[in-house]
């Protein structure tokens, strides 16, 4: 169980990095007023690069087969041991039962609240062996930002502000085996929208995978606090 939690929380950061891409486009379709997806994937890829610590939500819209987390929502860094380091809080469903608790993942070893009501519980090593790197997350070379490289198409649709942010959005299409192991259920190919913000280095705001699934579900995911100092250690 504390494995199939973190599996859902490091979804998030599916989403999470997920406006990190990395693409390249024949921009056919776009609004040609508007700067083009595939310049702008790679000003947020290169962006992103550079990304030690981000905050993130994440909203499952819809029932994914294989994905029962409902929201969840934390802080990432690629400090705090090999697998750097994770902390917040996730709502899931679980053989029925509506589970909601807190995680923290730091020096290699991860830690779950609200599986007995009790503190927080160590998982057995084994377990944490098998767990999704979350360094992987922000890790330029492992992480999304590197499977986004894949996104096929990525054309710039328009301009929308989130969360009081000016941005573009930016749609595009990943192949199923690029996005699978990230949103468990997916068995075909994936539109993805993201949103980049306007000014600056077109950092990733918000961005959303639809799976191709009976009730066109969504997993949407923002990011913010980029870069913001963020402190996670083992709870007592």
């Amino acid at each position: 169980m504390p494995r199939m939690v973190m599996r859902r929380i490091l979804v998030a950061s599916l989403a999470l990095v997920a406006a990190v891409s990395t693409a390249c486009s024949d921009d056919g379709g776009e609004d040609s007023s508007l700067p083009g997806g595939g310049e702008l994937m790679s000003d947020a890829a290169a962006a992103t690069a550079k990304i030690t610590s981000a905050h993130f939500t994440l909203t499952v819209n819809g029932e994914v087969p294989g994905l029962n987390v409902q929201s969840a929502e934390g802080d990432l860094t690629r400090e705090g041991g090999g697998a750097g380091a994770a902390k917040g809080t996730v709502k899931m469903t679980l053989m029925g039962n509506l589970i909601e608790g807190e995680f923290v993942i730091v020096d290699d070893k991860a830690y779950i609240q609200g599986l007995t009501g009790d503190g927080f519980q160590e998982l057995d090593a084994s377990l944490v062996a098998n767990l999704y790197d979350p360094a992987a997350i922000l890790d330029p070379e492992r992480g999304i930002a590197n499977v986004l490289k894949e996104v096929r198409d990525p054309r710039t649709e328009a301009t929308e502000e989130v969360d009081g942010v000016d941005t573009y959005r930016v749609k595009g299409r990943a192949a199923k085996d690029v996005i699978a192991d990230l949103v468990p259920g997916v068995s075909s190919d994936v539109d993805i929208t993201f949103w980049l913000r306007k000014d600056g280095d077109h950092q990733p705001v918000k961005a959303s995978v639809a799976v191709p699934v009976d009730g066109d579900p969504t997993v949407d995911v923002t990011l913010s606090d980029v870069d913001k100092p963020v402190e996670i250690t083992a709870p007592d």
